[in-house]
């Protein structure tokens, strides 16, 4: 006799992106090479000063538990952060830390969520969204974008996917996985659709400091008091300081928000480690010019990365503003045969291309449109160049 698992297990998916990696990391523990463009975290260490800084707390016994919102010393450097480099003032009770920004999304819709409210999501949409949403009772409303519209909701869109269900939208700036970057105007007209219906923007800024051709990034809460009162900002340190393994997320809103938000972690984790958050409030208020060198060097790879798949002929994407992924059309590939395969999804495109070309791609089912594959270049210039060049021989040569 088997005990029943939760309904609400049952309704999330897997991760492809994780399923993906695990397979690739198998063939790499066997000995076989693979170019691996999966990777959602940076190829870089952490910087020095901030691993100093973790050794530091150890050291001085800094290891105790902490606030459940996290140490006041952290939130005033976030505090500091947010008024130096997006221009909203923010108090430490309006900030809480997490272990990671998907810890702090988890949070935020279940602190603001009853059971069958609506979130809006653009698509295409990090992968964890729609299942974060579903594991805290609400319904991932999806709204779907395309090329020409740079993959962005529209006013229009997203007026016409409010229901008196819908809670919140949630926005990705800049995207994983497109790389589009929001401009100041498109955020404003997103907030004034916000504020008329009274709901929650979630806004997900983790690769806020990675874009690229002098583009700035904005933050939606700094268009006005109105808007930073019903947004939550979510952001971490994972990509800015290649701190991916740290596990530091926050979030910040008004006061009742964080405070319900606290009460919902710590009665889950507590709080996140406290090494963590000693070396966190150093990164912040360290000196930033490892995270300038990354971009730089990660805006070398995408232009490289551009260049080369839309030489490709059986492949075309646009140009990403920010984060450090490549989202590619593949729909001239799509039902056609490949290597004695008709292929007629993105996952069997990435099967093939990891079996066959000894290639890793993420699938766009992934992400809500088939049609594509993700490619990341958080990795080497030489996998990037060895990698695509591989790509291109084996399409070409096993496409029919």
């Amino acid at each position: 006799m088997h005990l029943s698992i939760s309904d609400r297990v049952y309704k999330i998916n897997p991760s492809l992106t994780l399923a993906i990696d695990n397979r690739l990391k198998q063939m790499i523990a066997q000995g076989i090479k693979v170019y691996g463009f999966g990777a959602g975290e940076p190829d870089f260490d952490t910087p020095e000063y901030i691993k100093e800084a973790a050794i530091e707390a150890i050291n001085i016994g800094f290891t105790r538990y902490t606030a459940a919102q996290g140490t006041m010393e952290l939130r005033k450097a976030i505090c500091d952060k947010l008024e130096r480099e997006n221009g909203i003032k923010y108090n430490p009770d309006e900030i809480i830390v997490s272990s990671g920004a998907k810890h702090s999304l988890t949070n935020a819709f279940a602190a603001i969520l009853n059971p069958g409210d609506e979130v809006i999501v653009p698509v295409p949409y990090w992968v964890s969204y729609t299942e974060i949403i579903k594991l805290n009772g609400g319904i991932p409303v999806l709204v779907k974008t395309n090329q020409e519209q740079n993959y962005k909701i529209t006013k229009e869109d997203m007026e016409e996917a409010i229901t008196p269900k819908t809670k919140a939208i949630l926005l990705n700036t800049p995207s994983n996985p497109t790389g589009i970057v929001y401009s100041k105007k498109e955020l404003e007209d997103i907030a004034e659709l916000a504020l008329k219906h009274n709901i929650y923007i979630v806004s997900d800024e983790i690769y806020e400091r990675i874009t690229y051709d002098g583009i700035e990034h904005v933050s939606i809460a700094s268009i006005s008091e109105e808007v930073r009162d019903i947004t939550i900002l979510i952001n971490g340190m994972s990509k800015t300081y290649a701190m991916t393994g740290w596990r530091l997320g926050y979030a910040a809103s008004n006061e009742r928000v964080i405070k319900a938000m606290s009460s919902v972690q710590s009665h889950a984790v507590s709080h996140p480690s406290s090494i963590t958050q000693y070396a966190a409030t150093a990164a912040l208020n360290g000196p930033q010019d490892d995270v300038k060198n990354m971009v730089k060097e990660f805006e070398k790879r995408r232009n490289y990365m551009y260049e080369k798949i839309n030489s490709i002929k059986l492949l075309k994407c646009k140009k990403p503003q920010g984060a450090f992924y490549i989202y590619v059309d593949i729909s001239k590939i799509i039902n056609h045969e490949l290597d004695g395969k008709i292929i007629n999804t993105s996952t069997d495109l990435a099967l093939v291309l990891l079996e066959k070309a000894k290639v890793a791609v993420i699938p766009g089912a992934a992400f809500g449109t088939d049609n594509y594959i993700r490619l990341s270049f958080a990795t080497s210039m030489d996998t990037i160049m060895e990698g695509l060049d591989t790509l291109e021989n084996f399409l070409s040569k096993n496409f029919v």
